[in-house]
Order: structure tokens, then sequence, then C-alpha cells
């Protein structure tokens, strides 16, 4: 099973923002910090420790919230490169984008700029959200002026932050209801020439096409037009829910509109009856009927039983090919049925599917049962 995230945010965490402040503010009480910090930390998750030490700031630091913000990013390291966040060191600054988020709404550009800072060691997105809640328009447009930033840094939290559904941040209300000030921001950054921000435009859009399917397929239909190759990149993963979901004018644009002339053999689930733990193995053969190519994107649902005894379905790629005439092309998946911290699985049947251009086709079942 996987290291729990918040054991690589440890106590070392608190002691070395200490040590960092410290070294710029002679009156800060650092032993007193790190107590204080550290109180009850362990029980904490990640998020719980990094607002919890974000609290701790504020009791430590002067009452004066520019102030405090400029002994916090004097303690930052001098260069500015994202090299110091990688993996899970850039959460070293996660309690500093707290700290503004919390307590910096009343002060506009001390505020904007540390997040300027900031974002370029880890990132703003979760403290930028805060400023689109409390100041919308200036926000929209002081992102808009960062859309065009030199820093990728800081080019990715105009996408990123403006997330309707950012993993691990509250929803942006206003946003999910009309993702129109968003889309505008992300016209801009659609040919970006950082697949970093590319990335996160193609995450933006798919967030907004889980509220307004309609939306995105108009929005990705538009940006098909003389698309560059990184641009299609951008509109297959932001339709990736949409394909998911089976949406027939998603799959359109993706070129996958009609309905494949196929033949399904050889379909079986093995073993039919498995122990959670070990695996299971799904095979299946397409066979082209047509005198002709055609465009095929063969996906597997599979229908995992929830707690509950209900089902929840989950969607795996399996192949996107253009078949030739007479063709025929195996398919194999093998699952995994250990326990994960990303899904717990439980007995019951399990039904699978094929998914041939969002067309479902049964291909059996298989019967899960305790070890």
């Amino acid at each position: 099973m996987a290291e729990p995230l918040k054991n690589s945010f440890g106590a070392d965490v608190p002691r070395t923002i200490a040590r960092m402040i410290a070294a710029v503010f002679s009156r800060f009480d650092e032993k007193g910090f790190v107590r204080s910090a550290l109180d009850g930390y362990d029980a904490l998750e990640l998020m719980p420790r990094g607002w919890k030490i974000a609290h701790q700031l504020r009791r430590f630091l002067p009452d004066d919230y520019e102030k405090a913000i400029e002994i916090l990013l004097a303690s930052l390291d001098r260069k500015p490169e994202r090299t110091v966040a990688q993996g899970m060191g850039g959460f070293l600054f996660l309690p500093h984008v707290f700290f503004v988020a919390e307590y910096g709404l009343e002060h506009f550009e001390a505020s904007m700029r540390a997040q300027y800072v900031l974002t370029q060691r880890f990132t703003a997105e979760f403290s930028i959200r805060r400023y689109l809640e409390r100041h919308q328009a200036a926000t929209l447009a002081r992102l808009m002026e960062w859309s065009v930033d030199p820093s990728e840094d800081v080019r990715r939290l105009v996408s990123e932050g403006t997330r309707p559904r950012l993993p691990w941040a509250a929803r942006l209300r206003a946003f999910q209801a009309d993702p129109r000030p968003v889309l505008v921001l992300l016209e801009r950054l659609k040919d970006d020439p950082a697949l970093y921000v590319r990335r996160s435009v193609a995450n933006n859009l798919n967030d907004i096409g889980k509220d307004h399917p309609a939306l995105l397929v108009a929005t990705a239909k538009r940006w098909m037009v003389d698309a560059t190759e990184e641009r299609r990149w951008i509109i297959r993963h932001a339709l990736r829910s949409a394909v998911k979901r089976a949406d027939a004018d998603a799959l359109a644009v993706l070129g996958y509109g009609e309905s494949a002339f196929l033949s399904i053999r050889k379909g079986r689930v093995t073993p039919p009856r498995v122990t959670i733990g070990s695996t299971v193995t799904i095979d299946c053969e397409l066979v082209n009927r047509s005198a002709k190519p055609q465009r095929v994107l063969a996906d597997l649902r599979v229908h995992y039983v929830k707690a509950n005894g209900s089902n929840r379905p989950k969607v795996f790629k399996l192949k996107a090919v253009e078949l030739p005439a007479r063709a025929s092309l195996p398919l194999r998946k093998r699952l995994s049925l250990s326990q994960l911290t990303t899904r717990t699985h439980y007995p019951g049947t399990h039904r699978v599917e094929l998914l041939i251009n969002g067309r479902s086709h049964p291909l059996g079942k298989f019967d899960l049962v305790e070890p």
C-alpha cells in the first residue's frame, strides 16, 4: 500500500520553515513556533497540517499582514526556479500560500505579489481561488496580464487556479455556473509553448465539461480548426471524461462519430471466480466486417461493486486505431484486484463491457470473493 502523503510532510517541515524565517527575522521565536506547530500535528492529514502551520505563522509573525508577508517572501530561496518544488519538496511552501489565502484578502496588491512569487516555487492555485471569490473582477484582470507572463509557472496558475473543480480545493461555484470568464483565459493559453501549461488548460476544460458538456464540445470543435498537434492533444485530453461517458458529440469531435461495423469474437473473462488481491484477465478480438478501414476507439468498462452492494463503473483505455478492411485486432486487459489507497475492492459480481466508439457491448462478468 502506498505511503500516506502526510508522511512526506513531517515534523521537519515546520522546523525548516522556522529556520528560514529566523535567518531573516531575528525576533522570530523559532522554538515557540515549532512547539506550537507540532502540537497535535501527528494526527493531522496533509492539508490540515499545512493549515496548522499557516495559523501558527499568523501567531508568531508581526500582526501587520504586509510586514509578515514581506518576511515570509524574504525567507524563501533566492532562486525562483521550480527545481525546489520537484516531488513533495515544493509542499514546503504550502503553509505560505494558505497564509496568503486566509489573511491577505484585504491586502490585494501585496497578496498578488506574494502569489506571483510563491507560484514559481510551488503553486498558488489554492490561494488564488479565495481572491477570485472575494475580488473576482480585479483577480481576473490580473490573471489576464499573467497569461502572457514569461514564467510558465505564472501562466499555469492562470489556468490551474481557475479550474472549477480543482482537486483538494473548494469548487469555484460561480465558474461552475458560468465558465465564460475562465474560457476567455483558456483561449489565450490554448497554444502555450509549455506542456505544463497546456496540460492545465486541458484539465480546466475537462472540469468545465462536467457541468457544461455542450459548451465543452463547442469549444473543442472551435479549437480543432487549424489546430496544431499540440492543441489537438489538449482537445483529446479535455474530452477524456466525455469520452468515458460515451458522449456521442465528443466522440464525433475526435473522429469516432459513426458506429463501427465490427464483430466481437472470443470474448472471455478469466478466471470467472477470483479472490481479492489477485488478477483477472479480459480478452476479446475485434473484426472489421467492412471492406473499408474503420476508426475504432476501444475502451473497457468494469462495474465495480461498492460497499453497499451497488455498482460504480470505471473505464479503462484500450486502443485507438484505424482498423484495416477485414482485419482483426486482439485486445487484452489484466486487472489487478489488490486493495489500493485509491480503490477498495468488495465481493460481488462485476460486469465487464467493451465500449466501441462509445457503444456498449457486454463481454462477461467475474465473481470477486474474499481470499
